[in-house]
C-alpha cells in the first residue's frame, strides 16, 4: 500500500509500573497489555488542565498508534482500603451506610505492567488539526497536573514528549527501541492502533511476523472515552488493529542511559528548524 506522510507527535510511556484498566470494578483492578485510548486521552486532558466533567470531543479526534518496545511483566499487588479510620471515614456500603468493626478494612487486588515501555504516535484523521497537536504538545511539555501511566502511583520516567514530526509513522517504526538487543538478527515488535496499520512505512528488509498487514481489525476494545465525570463515566467500543513486524537487532538500544543516549542522538539528527522530520 502507498504510504503518505502524516504529521503528529511521538510520546514515550515508560516507567517502573504502568496500569491501564480495562474492566476494573470494585476490589479487582486489572490492566490492559498496552496503553488504552481512555488512559492516554485522560493523561493529555490532565496535562491540559481539564476537569473530569469537561467535554472531550476534540481529544477523541486523536488517533493513537502504539509500538510495544517492552511489553513488561504482569505484577499483582494486594492493597487494603479503609483500615484504621474513624467510622465516618470508612468505606461506604451499597446501602449508603458505613462499615464498622472488623469489616472496615477491604482487600483489593491491583494488576500492573512492570518494566514496560511503549512509544506512541498521535495523529489526526485528516492531518489538518495542527492547532490541536500544538496544544497537546505544549501541555505535555509543561503539564498543568502531573502525568501518570494509568494510575497516580505510576509516574513516567525519562522524556514523555519526544517531539512533533512531519512523518510521525516513519519515525514510530525507525526510532530506537527501548529493549535489549535480541540474540537473532530481528525481533517481532507489536504495533497496535485504532486505525488500519497497512500504511506503516516499513524499513528495507522488514518482514511481518504473522503475515498479516494490519488492514483489518482483530477485535474491539471498550476504551473510547465519552465522559470522565466521576459519576457519569462512559465509554464505547472501537476497533483494535494489530501488526507484528520483525525490526532489526541494531535498532534495539538497550535500557537506561544507553537507550536514552541513542534516543537523543536520533532526535538531534532529525531535528530541523524546530520541527522534527
Amino acid at each position: 500500500m502507498t504510504t503518505t506522510q502524516q504529521p503528529g507527535l511521538l510520546l514515550r510511556l515508560s516507567g517502573p509500573l504502568q496500569s491501564w484498566g480495562e474492566r476494573s470494578h470494585f476490589n479487582e483492578r486489572d490492566t490492559a497489555a498496552f496503553p488504552t485510548r481512555s488512559g492516554v486521552i485522560g493523561l493529555i486532558a490532565a496535562a491540559m488542565g481539564r476537569h473530569r466533567g469537561e467535554p472531550l470531543d476534540d481529544l477523541t479526534q486523536l488517533s493513537i498508534t502504539i509500538r510495544a518496545d517492552r511489553p513488561g511483566l504482569l505484577l499483582r499487588d494486594l492493597h487494603t482500603v479503609g483500615g484504621g479510620l474513624p467510622p465516618k471515614d470508612t468505606v461506604t456500603t451499597a446501602e449508603g451506610k458505613k462499615r464498622s468493626g472488623d469489616t472496615t478494612t477491604l482487600l483489593t487486588h491491583r494488576t500492573y505492567l512492570a518494566d514496560a515501555a511503549f512509544t506512541l504516535a498521535l495523529t489526526t484523521p485528516h492531518g489538518n488539526a495542527t492547532t490541536l497537536l500544538e496544544q497537546v504538545a505544549a501541555a505535555l511539555a509543561a503539564p498543568h497536573w502531573p502525568p501518570y501511566l494509568g494510575r497516580r502511583s505510576c509516574p513516567p520516567e525519562g522524556p514523555l514528549l519526544l517531539g512533533h514530526f512531519d512523518d510521525v509513522l516513519h519515525h514510530l517504526v525507525h526510532l530506537p527501541l527501548a529493549a535489549p538487543r535480541p540474540q537473532t538478527s530481528t525481533r517481532g515488535v507489536d504495533f497496535l492502533a485504532d486505525q488500519p496499520l497497512d500504511c506503516l512505512p516499513l524499513p528495507d528488509g522488514t518482514t511481518q511476523a504473522d503475515g498479516t498487514s494490519g488492514a483489518h481489525p482483530v477485535g474491539q476494545v471498550n476504551d473510547q472515552p465519552l465522559s470522565f465525570h466521576p459519576r457519569h463515566r462512559a465509554y464505547r467500543a472501537r476497533p483494535l488493529y494489530r501488526r507484528t513486524l520483525h525490526l532489526p537487532a541494531d535498532q534495539h538500544t538497550g535500557l537506561g542511559t544507553d537507550h536514552l543516549n541513542s534516543l537523543a542522538t536520533y532526535l538531534t539528527h532529525h531535528q530541523v528548524e524546530g520541527s522534527t522530520r
